[in-house]
């Protein structure tokens, strides 16, 4: 298929009904897959000074929600919380093979029941390897599965066809056209990269960016007994799986490769960005669009001997959230230091457009952080949790709870230690606080009543109340955060 008829297919199709102009703003997400935090210029990577100036102008030019995180470290259950503003555990997808339950509201559908335009482009991912249109868009483009880099397999409006050219530029392409060809009209353009997801590929234009150039080791990257020592069975076994240093995503190519094309696929995800913002311009609605940037899960690039997402480990969970809207934020650059959370981004794009949330949202409008003083009342903590999964077994479950100062891991249905990390003092996260609390082969199991010291456990105890708590009221399951029955009498 030629690129000119793709494009011509990827955003027409039949117009819509005229529909009433809602009083809300145009939406643009941009949704990278993979990116970590730090990973760009204005964030402090150095290789990338200078590369990424459109990921660098909405940190300078827009708002940096600097503590942002997903809830779900993988990439089915984490899209899912941000279509739906839903923990996995109110959700259901658990894992990157179930489907989205079609009767949860999702922001693309209450937008376009509100007199939206909406397009899909890219990876959905939510029910395996189908790439069917799904409810709430009026364009759709999509791949199975993970996709390719090159010359992919794509569904347009739910016709199967093989493409050609490089994924993150033709999913750009359509994006772009979606904008101009709705620039008069209220839209919504969900823009969903394939990249930075590994096996890494750029463009042929960016494959020899970086060469010679040596990847930083994190301090935890060595292998050192005594870190080990104070750290779960798990993280161990894992160093040495397609998801640790040792095992590198089954390759046998060295560390300083991978990490080269990660950052070499971030190059073109930026070249995307601008072709967005220059589109933005030339349709003369940049001011009054809310423009979001933000990765999916984070990664982990070596911390704790790791590779890969899943486990609760900063670089894992943590991502980077960005946002653009000179009507809405000015342009001299803000950076928010609150918790936001992926739960935010489906109340964040309602609001922006003046529509009402259903109230079985779980997460907040992003907005109420941006016009200076946070709301008092604005969370100081969250909730992670992943699912084991049978494909790839290394990582177990895990139900933890993130505050402001520290993170508390459980690991319910495995017989290993919990970790506690007190995030101000420790932020490699080295100094397990309860790793003496380990479960010997006669004792009963409730780790807690085994942490030794006395201030180590009643900030243990605190804490799993506090997730006890918030498991409850959001529909999760209390038990999970380790705290003792009522009649216990260990």
């Amino acid at each position: 298929m030629q690129r000119r008829d793709f494009l011509k297919n990827a955003a027409g199709g039949a117009a819509p009904a005229v529909r009433t102009r809602p009083s809300g703003r145009n939406i643009v997400f941009v949704l990278a897959d993979d990116h970590r935090y730090d990973f760009a210029g204005a964030l402090g990577h150095p290789w990338l000074k200078g590369l990424t100036p459109n990921l660098d102008r909405m940190v300078n030019r827009g708002v940096n929600f600097r503590n942002a995180f997903a809830t779900t470290s993988l990439c089915s259950p984490s899209r899912t919380s941000m279509l739906t503003g839903l923990y996995m555990h109110r959700h259901g997808v658990r894992d990157n093979f179930s489907a989205l339950d079609p009767a949860l509201p999702t922001f693309p559908r209450l937008l376009q029941g509100n007199g939206y335009r909406s397009g899909f482009f890219g990876k959905w991912h939510m029910g395996g390897s189908g790439d069917e249109p799904r409810p709430g868009f009026d364009q759709w483009l999509s791949f199975r599965g993970q996709g390719e880099y090159q010359d992919p397999e794509m569904n347009l409006n739910g016709v199967r066809q093989r493409m050609r050219g490089n994924t993150t530029d033709l999913l750009t392409e359509s994006a772009v056209r979606f904008i101009r060809e709705n620039a008069s009209r209220p839209f919504c353009a969900y823009l969903s990269h394939k990249a930075v997801h590994a096996p890494f590929q750029a463009p042929e234009r960016h494959a020899r960016l970086f060469e010679g150039l040596s990847a930083p080791r994190p301090r935890t990257m060595n292998y050192k007994e005594e870190y080990y020592a104070k750290w779960p069975d798990w993280v161990r076994r894992r160093r040495v799986t397609r998801h640790g240093v040792d095992g590198m995503i089954d390759s046998d190519e060295p560390f300083d490769v991978h990490y080269r094309r990660y950052c070499q696929c971030l190059i073109a995800l930026d070249e995307s960005l601008g072709r967005v913002f220059q589109q933005l311009e030339d349709s003369r609605i940049l001011d009054d669009t809310l423009l979001v940037y933000m990765g999916d899960n984070g990664y982990m690039w070596g911390e704790h001997g790791l590779i890969d997402k899943r486990a609760m480990y900063e670089p894992s969970i943590r991502v980077p959230v960005l946002a653009h809207c000179p009507s809405l934020f000015g342009t001299a650059g803000r950076s928010v230091p609150q918790i936001a959370l992926n739960l935010d981004i489906a109340p964040t794009f309602l609001d922006a457009a003046g529509v009402k949330p259903p109230p079985s949202m779980q997460g907040r409008s992003l907005l109420a952080l941006t016009g200076g003083a946070a709301p008092e009342n604005w969370r100081r903590d969250f909730i992670y949790e992943y699912a084991w999964e049978q494909d790839f077994p290394y990582t177990p479950d895990i139900v933890g709870l993130r505050t402001e100062s520290h993170s508390l891991m459980n690991y319910p249905g495995t017989w290993d230690i919990p970790e506690l990390y007190d995030l101000q003092k420790d932020p490699e996260q080295i100094d397990n606080l309860i790793a003496g609390a380990r479960i010997g082969p006669r004792m009963r199991g409730r780790y807690v009543n085994h942490v030794k010291d006395a201030a180590a456990r009643g900030l243990v105890e605190s804490l799993q109340a506090r997730l006890a708590q918030l498991l409850s009221e959001t529909g999760g399951d209390p038990r999970l955060a380790g705290v003792a029955s009522p009649d216990d009498k260990y």
